[in-house]
């Protein structure tokens, strides 16, 4: 439910607009500071019925770079353009979608498939700082700033290192007082280091503590995805679980890719630590070490965990919610979402699992929504570009189908 609409653009007056032309307009948000996974509700008002005008954002990146969206709008017969219901004739986007000047941005050179928007860090935290802007025959008819967040004020980031933890990663904590809630042990996939702060941050923010944990390509772990032991992550969930802000009871685990694998092995081994799975473009079967496929990628007890089998499910003590693509182009995760759904079916498990595959979706639709990204990219570990899959558009619906299915799940665990 939307709160009340504050006003906050500047309001210009100009001379010598064309005759039919506004001089002026006022940019209307609800919400002018935000978390990032949050939608804002952006309203122009004060123009001419059926006027048309360019609405514009711009923001710039960890790296400096420039980032710009834009679209044409035609005011109603009030003189409004609500950006929530209003089709752009051109620009960075194409459909009605009220945050579509966000995602869609583009950076100022070079291709906006291969890259990707990682916000800048204030006081140790990410911030996208984005101005919107109002403009008509290259004059500015009003602008204004917004502030999106990727960690609440109150949320701690406490390093985690092999020397100090015998774990490489941060823990990712929400403010101190709040009654015990779900946790989450979160990973990344075969590129491998601490995952970007997007996702714990945002759980975080929502009141979920996180363990943001690095297995391989990072200080103190190894280099390669080979021969990675399942009582690592084990050992973090056991961290996580010993927070004071944690359910033990409720301890869930989430990846994508290649971090799946150990997702659902963690989950059917060790079944009082970890309570079910969140998997992005999931596997259903074990795979080979990385980058060179020759020897294994897992081992439990010492033992390693064969490559190219079917990964069991039937002590799965929790909720799995598996998220694919359809043009996934790195393995065909629509096939193994629906898979390790039907095998949770096979094993009577209790809890609610659901394969969610979107049509046309590609590999990168793991986290939060609102973020431009691009559909291929430089392999951090294998120095190659991949092509992933998917349009910016659809990948960015699939983000939010998501987002929204995980944000519910753990909702549903904190009663």
């Amino acid at each position: 439910m939307r709160g009340p609409v504050v006003v906050v653009a500047l309001t210009l007056v100009l001379a010598g607009c064309s005759p039919g032309s506004s001089d002026h307009a006022t940019i209307e948000v609800d919400h002018p500071v935000s978390l990032a996974d949050q939608a804002v509700h952006l309203k122009v008002s004060g123009l001419k019925a059926g006027e048309s005008v360019e609405v514009g954002t711009q923001a710039v990146d960890v790296g400096g770079k420039q980032w710009h969206g834009e679209a044409t709008f035609k005011a109603d017969d009030h003189g409004v353009v609500d950006l929530d219901h209003a089709s752009p004739s051109n620009g960075t986007y194409q459909s009605v979608d009220g945050m579509g000047l966000f995602w869609s941005m583009n950076p100022a050179d070079g291709d906006p498939d291969q890259q990707a928007f990682i916000p800048p860090t204030k006081a140790g935290k990410p911030v996208e700082d984005v101005k919107v802007s109002v403009r008509k025959d290259g004059k500015t008819l009003a602008d204004t700033a917004l502030t999106r967040q990727w960690m609440a004020d109150g949320v701690t980031l406490e390093p985690l290192t092999m020397a100090n933890d015998q774990l490489t990663g941060s823990l990712v904590l929400p403010p101190p007082g709040q009654p015990k809630r779900p946790a989450v042990l979160y990973f990344g996939g075969s590129e491998g280091g601490v995952g970007a702060l997007s996702a714990p941050g945002l759980l975080a923010s929502h009141g979920y503590p996180v363990l943001d944990l690095a297995y391989f390509h990072a200080p103190g772990v190894p280099d390669n995805l080979r021969n990675i032991p399942l009582e690592y992550f084990a050992s973090a969930a056991r961290l996580l679980a010993r927070q004071p802000g944690v359910n033990p009871a409720h301890v869930i685990v989430m990846s994508a890719s290649r971090g799946t694998e150990a997702a659902l092995l963690l989950a059917q081994n060790f079944p009082d630590l970890v309570h079910g799975a969140i998997l992005y473009a999931p596997t259903a079967v074990t795979n080979a070490s990385f980058p060179l496929p020759d020897t294994s990628a897992w081992t439990l007890h010492g033992r390693p965990i064969a490559a190219g089998d079917l990964m069991p499910v039937d002590r799965v003590n929790g909720p799995v919610l598996a998220v694919a693509g359809t043009d996934d182009q790195l393995w065909q995760s629509w096939t193994a979402a629906p898979l390790i759904v039907q095998e949770l079916d096979k094993a009577n498990n209790r809890y609610p699992h659901e394969a969610l595959v979107i049509p046309q979706a590609g590999h990168t639709i793991g986290g939060p929504p609102y973020l431009p990204r691009g559909t291929s990219g430089i392999h951090p570990v294998v120095s190659r570009l991949l092509q992933y899959g998917g349009t910016r558009q659809i990948n960015e619906s699939a983000l939010l189908q998501g987002w929204t299915k995980t944000l519910e799940l753990l909702k549903s665990l904190a009663g």
